[in-house]
């Protein structure tokens, strides 16, 4: 019975260890272990499996992070705690031809401020209202605003930039810094300042000189980048990365500042002596193109912001276009003999009138009989009736125009000089049978009187074409210019020259002479088309020449814009004043006086 009972015992113990197992294989999995996935299997190489995936996406991240964006978030936080300023390089210095100073840089700062910093707002704006000028409120208004950097005053004075700097380090007040800049300065004035042009606050040229040789004048700026802390406050003694400017070229100019102020001063009031709209000239060396004076009104003061216009910034003779009236007769004269079809004693019988396209045209004079004239004297009375006649009967469309186009008209002329126009022009395609008639006295063509400028220099410079120019160096080195183009012989120049002579002994220029001097000019009154008609009654008045005649160093054109008065009796006077001044002021002697 003991083996019995021990037997049994045995094998429930065999049996509660059998339902052991399989209630533990019930519960935790057949593989007997924590995760196991077989019979016998063990859990830990998922367990590693999830790990390892979860590390491997961490070390993925850092990479991604460090190793790719790594770059952009440094260049980020560097931003931030960076602030790069431009350092503006010294613009070069425009001289005269004498060497005077016309334009030129000198240390100046511009004035900011960090709002965030500034604990007393009332008393900064003070004392930046103290030396800098303006209203205090409007300093109180921007030193107020959200944000760590703001604009107080841009280019000021550097002395009292140093004197307010001074006083707000004597308070102990902070948040408003210098910046050292450049400025540019004109010490003449409104003087010249049509040819000079103006700069912007960031010192880029956008005018004038300034802006025709922008590039050689500004260098190449510099940079500094400060290290700013929290808020964007400098940090005092930090380190700074400076890249230093690279200045500017300076330039000669062909200009004669004492010259070009008479010539200013005399056209000011003489377009308030005749009545006129505004009032041009421009004096130049007709064997070299060089311009020794220019302008037009109304004029600009570069020293005073308040008084500068668009108008007063603009050189009428280079960005404007006019009919020039009579004086382009020089060039019909001169293509009728460089053409042939006239000779200096050939003759034409010149009605009283002549019929132009669908006009009636006749001479300012009022003649009434029928003359015999050569091109001599169609130039000395300024015969609109004679000059027709030889452009339509003489020279005919081919040779005109031909002639047209070998004087530089319609084109433009290369004046260093920005804005130049070309006019309007007709081609010979576009002829009609009022057109030649009506060019050969100076109507139904317009053009900037720069272009009778270089054409009539042709006359005076043995028939070559010159480009006329301001800068004679830039960098010290001489500019160098397109080479002549031949608008008529020497022979044919030489002739027109001294028919030019006679106008001015005997015919309308009379009143164009200089004292002491030869003089050749011809005179112009053209009409001016405004919305496609005529004004009557408003006259651009003109006269163009040269002196010595024998020998031309000095070429000058004067223009008065729709005035009421002819050109003898209003841009004459003003010819000759002009005239004799650049003369003696450029050391022309008189050949009548040696």
């Amino acid at each position: 019975m003991a083996r019995t009972s021990n037997t049994r015992r045995q094998g429930r113990s065999s049996a509660d260890e059998a339902s052991y197992d399989v209630e533990t294989r019930r519960r935790f999995g057949s593989g007997g272990g924590f995760f196991g996935f077989g019979p016998g299997g063990s859990g830990l190489p998922w367990v590693f499996g999830v790990l390892a995936f979860f590390l491997l996406v961490v070390c993925g991240r850092l990479v991604y992070l460090q190793v790719i964006e790594g770059p952009h978030y440094a260049q980020e936080a560097a931003a931030r705690r960076e602030n790069e300023l431009v350092l503006q390089a010294r613009r070069g210095t425009i001289y005269d031809r004498n060497g005077n100073v016309l334009a030129m840089s000198e240390e100046c700062y511009d004035v900011y401020g960090n709002p965030q910093t500034i604990q007393d707002t009332d008393t900064v704006a003070g004392v930046v209202a103290k030396w800098l000028g303006g209203e205090e409120s409007e300093y109180r208004s921007l030193l107020s605003q959200d944000g760590t950097f703001v604009y107080l005053r841009r280019k000021a004075d550097k002395e009292a930039c140093e004197s307010m700097r001074d006083e707000l380090a004597s308070l102990k007040l902070e948040g408003v810094y210098l910046l050292q800049q450049m400025r540019r300065v004109y010490p003449y004035g409104r003087t010249a300042g049509q040819v000079l042009g103006m700069v912007d606050v960031d010192g880029a040229g956008i005018s004038g000189i300034e802006l025709a040789y922008d590039e050689q004048l500004s260098g190449t700026p510099g940079s500094m980048i400060m290290e700013t802390g929290l808020g964007g406050i400098p940090i005092a003694g930090a380190s700074a990365q400076t890249t230093r400017p690279v200045d500017g070229k300076d330039l000669v100019l062909s200009i004669d500042i004492d010259v070009q102020k008479f010539v200013e001063d005399q056209m000011a009031d003489a377009v308030v002596a005749n009545k006129a709209e505004s009032g041009m000239c421009m004096a130049c060396n007709p064997k070299t193109g060089e311009i020794i004076a220019a302008c037009s009104t109304p004029y600009v003061d570069l020293t005073d912001a308040s008084s500068i216009t668009n108008e007063g910034l603009k050189l009428k003779l280079v960005s404007d276009s006019f009919d020039p009236g009579s004086i382009f007769k020089v060039i019909t004269a001169a293509i009728a003999l460089e053409s042939g079809s006239a000779q200096t004693g050939t003759y034409f019988s010149v009605p009283p009138t002549i019929l132009v396209g669908q006009g009636i045209v006749s001479d300012d004079d009022g003649r009434m009989e029928t003359m015999d004239m050569n091109l001599r004297e169609v130039l000395r009375r300024s015969s609109n009736v004679g000059a027709a006649l030889i452009a339509e009967q003489a020279i005919g469309v081919d040779a005109f125009f031909e002639g047209v186009d070998h004087f530089g008209i319609g084109q433009l002329t290369g004046i260093d000089f920005p804005g130049e126009t070309t006019g309007m022009v007709h081609s010979k395609e576009e002829y009609d049978p009022s057109l030649l008639g009506s060019m050969a006295f100076g109507q139904g063509v317009t053009i900037p009187m720069v272009q009778m400028v270089r054409a009539v220099g042709a006359i005076a410079n043995q028939g070559k074409l010159l480009t006329p120019h301001f800068v004679t160096q830039v960098g010290g080195k001489p500019t160098e210019w397109a080479d002549p183009t031949n608008a008529v012989s020497a022979d044919t120049a030489e002739k027109i020259a001294d028919m030019m002579c006679t106008v001015t002994e005997d015919g309308t220029g009379y009143s164009s002479q200089v004292e002491g001097y030869d003089v050749a000019v011809k005179t112009g009154t053209g009409e001016q088309a405004k919305d496609g008609k005529y004004i009557k009654g408003k006259f651009l008045a003109s006269v163009i020449g040269f002196a010595p005649a024998s020998d031309p160093e000095v070429l000058l054109y004067v223009g008065l814009n729709e005035t009421p008065y002819l050109s003898y009796s209003s841009a004459g006077p003003v010819f000759s004043a002009i005239m004799g001044e650049v003369l003696a002021d450029m050391g022309v002697l008189s050949p009548q006086g040696l």
